[in-house]
């Protein structure tokens, strides 16, 4: 069963070949990280997945296919911007993730204030919950923002960069769950920096460059030390041990 599959995927922006020939399925149960320098296509792959891009895009996608009320219960959407425009509470602003499974007009039913709650818990938010989520800190935000998604509950989420500006706990916390979606048959793409947290967590990674998917598969085998020269420019450290995959970067290539 496919979450998500793009074929000969192409996003031209202005003059310039942002995504060159991206074919990949998602599938419920994996966990994958989307990995690479910047401006090697991660937010533009994922948006033009979810049909953000029309018009730039050759190729397909069976999310961009669906109608939006049909795509918004199939696939959560996490961008990088985490403006928040009203002065609303915590638990107001998770609920917002409810609005693809309600009958116009109609208000939370249980099952709907039960997601919410699910989601508030699993981010560590109940302390939050009746705070105005605009006085919050970035990176508090940033938990809402994502209680919100999880609150949509779909197969799939896909999320640009959810873990930037979180502290250590919180980032190692967020990617437990995400995994923990993953297992319980749910899918997630999430694009990341921090490679270390994606050996850990994810059960796969896409590995961009210059537009081109340049490798596929799990940690240990995209991150090696060819990969991370070719792409990155770096040198790294990478070993599996009994308490999982350790991964760390070094230096910088000259």
């Amino acid at each position: 069963m496919s979450l998500l599959t793009l074929r000969d995927l192409d996003v031209t922006l202005g003059n310039r070949r942002v995504l060159n020939g991206i074919s990949l399925t998602v599938r419920p149960g994996e966990c994958i990280g989307l990995i690479g320098p910047n401006g090697a296509g991660k937010t533009t792959l994922m948006r033009a997945a979810l049909g953000l891009l029309a018009g730039t895009c050759t190729g397909s996608s069976t999310l961009a296919a669906l109608s939006p009320a049909r795509r918004a219960r199939a696939a959560a959407w996490m961008p990088q911007a985490r403006e928040i425009a009203w002065p609303v509470t915590v638990e107001t602003l998770v609920a917002l993730g409810r609005i693809p499974h309600l009958p116009r007009g109609t208000t939370l039913r249980p099952q709907d204030q039960s997601a919410v709650d699910d989601a508030i818990a699993r981010m560590g938010l109940d302390p939050l919950r009746n705070r105005i989520a605009t006085r919050l800190s970035g990176g508090e935000q940033a938990r809402v923002l994502i209680a919100r998604t999880l609150a949509q509950e779909t197969p799939l989420l896909l999320a640009d960069e959810p873990i930037a500006g979180l502290d250590p706990a919180h980032q190692i916390a967020t990617m437990q769950v995400f995994a923990g979606l993953a297992r319980s048959g749910h899918a997630v793409l999430v694009s990341l920096h921090d490679l270390g947290l994606a050996a850990r967590h994810c059960t796969r990674l896409l590995m961009l460059h210059d537009g081109k998917l340049v490798a596929d598969g799990p940690p240990g085998d995209v991150l090696t030390p060819q990969n991370m020269a070719q792409v990155f420019g770096i040198s790294a450290f990478y070993r599996d041990t009994d308490a999982g995959p350790v991964f760390q970067p070094m230096e910088v290539l000259k």
